[in-house]
């Protein structure tokens, strides 16, 4: 009875030392195994300049296999032309319908009333917003141009009116925010306001004369605009990035994302009723900011930023060094306003979220850590990024986009792209490290790669990216390894 009872104990003990033995390795790389939910970026409903109320968006999305929608109606689409002295007085606005003059409450409530009734589907709020632009020439020798009104932001999960209400957008409502820069301006109108006072006592020409110092000390304390939404105003010239970087921390101070949208835009430049607009690519706006989440890597014009050694690589490449302290992740965005409009449907410009449960927050935070793609196709044809890791060779350590994993040998990166290619249909996948391209593979869908870099660099901080042509255009977000010196090395050398 003993032995049997020692031999029991002995293979418990082997047992239990084998699963302790094994479960660093499953530890060190527990993952869920999860496949990319498909989601809808920069969708606009009848809130702002869409054809669809929120309702029948999330509808569409549903019926055409998209689980995530997040809605960018404007904020605020306003202009306003005034004449001096009096500009904020005597003055021509033009503005059209967005969340802030329907009612950003009404505009939450409509989102929230949709989720209830869809609660299969993720539906976030957010804007597209312009935050500023500049006057140049006069309607009087027909010149007037707007500048730089189309350089707009993505903002995206604000849950409160009063978030959308306060954002520091020309135009955006009354505030008290930004009194204090018009009080030194008015002082002096106070000061006659007070003297006025006492003249309109008298008679005769005094009275008058205290009237129309009252009249124009009230016009030109209403012009100072203490109530303000933004301490900028379009009669100052340009201001360089200030405007837009104020609008990015103060989103990000409300626990908001923002993405710069259509940064190589071809469109912003044309005539739009008596005056023009003009708005050139301004893709240095990624680099001029900080703290902004992300940027549009895929929409419907053609983007160079995104190639190899481009202008996203460097500001990558900058985080890796230490001189930014986030990076940029890319997303697609569709600018969509209705059903055939440019030649578009609602589908065509898709991200992926990598999230290991569907609710609202994972989702967000996906986007926050950059656990995304970006494709663009026709749809109902697509191409999804099923995984795009980078490991050890021992596969004990692994991380995927948005992540960084510590190696001290050779990377292994595994990419698995499906679809619905043409069987005699190949794509073809870039691998790029660091902006330099790697290696090209060909192949048809589904495609996987496994692929060791002969790449080490002790000390060195890298990323690596991919992006597929042909069967549209899939675009990763980046993963970033820190290379370590391997530590056998290190020891022999005497390290």
């Amino acid at each position: 009875m003993d032995l049997r009872k020692n031999s029991i104990l002995v293979i418990c003990a082997i047992v239990l030392t084998a699963i302790l033995a094994a479960w660093p390795a499953r530890a060190a790389d527990a993952r869920p195994d999860t496949r990319p939910v498909l989601g809808l970026i920069d969708v606009r409903s009848n809130f702002s300049d869409g054809a669809y109320d929120v309702e029948t968006l999330v509808r569409m999305a549903k019926e055409r296999g998209f689980t995530v929608v997040v809605i960018n109606d404007h904020d605020r689409v306003a202009m306003e032309y005034g004449l001096p002295p009096l500009r904020n007085v005597i003055k021509k606005r033009e503005e059209r319908g967005s969340i802030n003059r329907w009612g950003a409450s009404s505009y939450l409530h409509a989102i929230r009333e949709v989720e209830k009734k869809y609660p299969e589907m993720i539906v976030i709020p957010g804007t597209e917003t312009a935050p500023f632009y500049h006057w140049t020439g006069s309607p009087v020798t027909g010149d007037l141009t707007a500048w730089n009104h189309e350089r707009r932001v993505l903002t995206v999960g604000l849950e409160s009116p009063e978030d959308y209400q306060t954002l520091p957008v020309l135009h955006n409502g009354s505030t008290t925010r930004w009194m204090n820069l018009a009080v030194p301006g008015i002082l002096a109108f106070l000061a006659a306001l007070v003297v006025a006072g006492f003249m309109i006592r008298w008679k005769g020409f005094y009275r008058i004369a205290g009237i129309v110092i009252v009249i124009l000390s009230l016009a030109f304390i209403a012009n100072s605009d203490p109530l303000r939404s933004s301490p900028f105003n379009p009669y100052s010239g340009d201001q360089g990035i200030a405007p837009w970087q104020m609008l990015i921390d103060d989103v990000r101070g409300k626990g908001g994302l923002t993405f710069w949208n259509h940064v190589e835009t071809q469109s912003g430049v044309r005539d739009m009723g008596p005056i023009k607009v003009h708005t050139s690519p301004h893709p240095e706006v990624l680099d001029e900011s900080t703290g902004y989440t992300g940027f549009a890597v895929l929409y419907g014009d053609t983007i160079t930023i995104a190639e190899p050694g481009g202008l996203w690589d460097r500001v990558l490449s900058d985080y890796c060094r230490g001189y930014r302290e986030f990076p940029a992740w890319g997303i697609a965005t569709a600018h969509y306003h209705k059903e055939g409009e440019a030649g578009e449907q609602l589908g065509n410009f898709q991200t992926g979220f990598f999230v290991e449960k569907l609710s609202r927050k994972d989702v967000l935070e996906a986007l926050r850590t950059g656990k995304t793609y970006a494709y663009r196709g026709l749809y109902p044809k697509y191409a999804r990024l099923d995984e795009f890791s980078v490991s050890s060779k021992e596969g004990d350590k692994r991380a995927v986009s948005g992540e960084q994993v510590v190696l001290k040998g050779n990377p292994v990166i595994r990419i698995r792209i499906s679809g619905d290619a043409p069987p005699e249909a190949n794509v073809r996948v870039r691998l790029i490290r660091s902006g330099v391209l790697v290696k090209v593979f060909e192949g048809a869908l589904p495609l996987e790669i496994t692929h060791e870099d002969e790449y080490f660099k002790p000390g060195e901080r890298a990323f690596y990216r991919l992006d597929m042509q042909e069967h549209g255009t899939l675009v990763s977000n980046p993963i970033f390894v820190d290379y370590r010196m391997n530590l056998d090395v290190k020891q022999a050398t005497g390290g």
